[in-house]
């Protein structure tokens, strides 16, 4: 590959950015009007604005996209994350263009898009998933298979992601209530209101599996991320190892998101995600197509490079490593950094007057902004990903410690106070917590 264009925004790009440098392949960037001085608009070969800060009107505009990759003759595009990077639509358009698409197969995307669809495909490959329903037609419906498998339940969107169009529900009340909101959401984020009710598995982890494969039909695991920290169902710390998982499980895990991968034919890189009970029963919940956001942490215990693997994969060679050559090293954590406030969660876009990354041994940084940049409120407030590594957990926490002590953001609030008390607690310390920990146990005083 010669160029490609990326077709996202923000530290992604920057970071995708990185690795095309080293590898001698120009880029391509596009932008919204609002995003016009944001850093990673210069650092790329060539950028072009494509339009009004609403997403539907930049970075999922399909059409406007495919004439820049085509004016500028590019070999593939990459699609980061979210915006257009789990669109089947647009991955057909792409090669139709000629164009290779930095991802797996139009069908393996839409299969694995829609949750209920992916349930199914799950249970004939033989891996474990929650007790759920198929698509829910009404809330009478959805009520009475609540009742049928017992409260707590998840009400979920069948195309949602990003906790969009999630609730849990503890009654017949708290069901009938969260069904038209949960369906509208997803009809305006997905444009698709097909529901279906899960299981709520009680003080759940959250373990996710990084799997690559290439058009070969070799693939390999690169071992599990913890993702159990999150607000409103969203990420906001993953590390791994697990602190949580024993190695049997471990094993067992890892086998389980390749047997899930296996069964699609998947190619490239992609996340197989569990839920994990307090026994360290695991049951499929999704399958992410595309590259994670934290996927960083992967990238240092095993020591490669996900995004030079991508563009291996689409390229049509084999992967550089078997599975038995994988074996994770060290500990690593990382906390996205966030444009919100630590202690209600709600976004705060605005101007960044100062930014500060204080420069450390055994942290990474992956930003998408600098000093006087704006957060927009037209997209994810994500700042950046501060990633700390360590050759034991207890190593990566008082690395994380001294991080948070030297680093400053001013002119927004952020929500590395939140990150700063966490590692101060006696229960995260030890690896004790669920995906229920931060509404249970932790709050920041403003």
């Amino acid at each position: 590959m010669k160029k490609i264009l990326i077709a996202n925004r923000g530290e992604i790009v920057e970071r995708i950015i990185r690795t095309c440098s080293r590898l001698n392949i120009e880029t391509v960037a596009v932008y919204s009007s609002a995003d016009k001085d944001l850093p990673y608009v210069r650092q790329a070969t060539k950028a072009y604005e494509i339009g009004d800060p609403p997403a539907a009107k930049s970075y999922l505009n399909q059409e406007v996209i495919l004439k820049i990759a085509q004016e500028e003759n590019v070999d593939a595009i990459h699609p980061g994350y979210g915006f257009l990077s789990e669109n089947a639509s647009f991955v057909r358009k792409v090669e139709e263009h000629g164009i290779a698409f930095i991802g797996p197969s139009a069908d393996v995307v839409e299969s694995m898009g829609d949750k209920i669809t992916a349930r199914k495909t799950m249970i004939e490959a033989g891996v474990p998933v929650v007790p759920g329903s198929s698509e829910i037609e009404d809330v009478t419906a959805a009520i009475s298979y609540a009742n049928e498998i017992g409260y707590p339940v998840m009400l979920k969107a069948a195309a949602g992601g990003g906790g969009i169009g999630m609730q849990r529900c503890e009654n017949d009340e708290q069901l009938q209530k969260a069904f038209a909101s949960s369906q509208n959401r997803a009809k305006a984020y997905f444009g698709n209101g097909a529901m279906f009710v899960e299981k709520f598995i009680e003080q759940a982890r959250h373990i996710e599996v990084q799997i690559v494969g290439d058009k070969q039909g070799n693939l390999v695991h690169l071992y599990e991320r913890d993702c159990s920290i999150q607000r409103r169902n969203q990420k906001v710390l993953e590390e791994t190892p697990s602190p949580f998982i024993s190695s049997e499980t471990r094993a067992r895990i890892g086998e389980a998101a390749k047997a899930a991968a296996e069964h699609v034919s998947y190619t490239n890189a992609g996340t197989v995600e569990f839920v994990m009970d307090q026994n360290e029963n695991f049951y499929f919940l999704e399958m992410n197509t595309r590259l994670q956001v934290e996927h960083p942490i992967t990238e240092e215990t095993i020591g490669v490079d996900l995004v030079e693997w991508q563009l291996l994969v689409a390229e049509g060679r084999s992967l550089p490593l078997k599975q038995e050559d994988i074996m994770p090293t060290g500990h690593s954590i990382e906390f996205r950094l966030y444009a919100e406030d630590p202690s209600t969660f709600m976004p705060s876009p605005g101007k960044i007057e100062t930014l500060h990354f204080p420069e450390m041994k055994n942290v990474r940084i992956d930003s998408g902004y600098e000093s006087g940049s704006t957060v927009s409120p037209f997209y994810d407030p994500m700042i950046a990903k501060i990633i700390v590594n360590g050759s034991t957990r207890d190593e990566a926490i008082k690395t994380g410690q001294a991080f948070f002590e030297r680093f400053s953001l001013t002119g927004i609030k952020q929500n590395s106070p939140l990150f700063a008390k966490l590692l101060a607690e006696e229960k995260f310390k030890q690896g004790n917590y669920s995906t229920a920990y931060l509404s249970e146990n932790l709050t920041v005083k403003k």
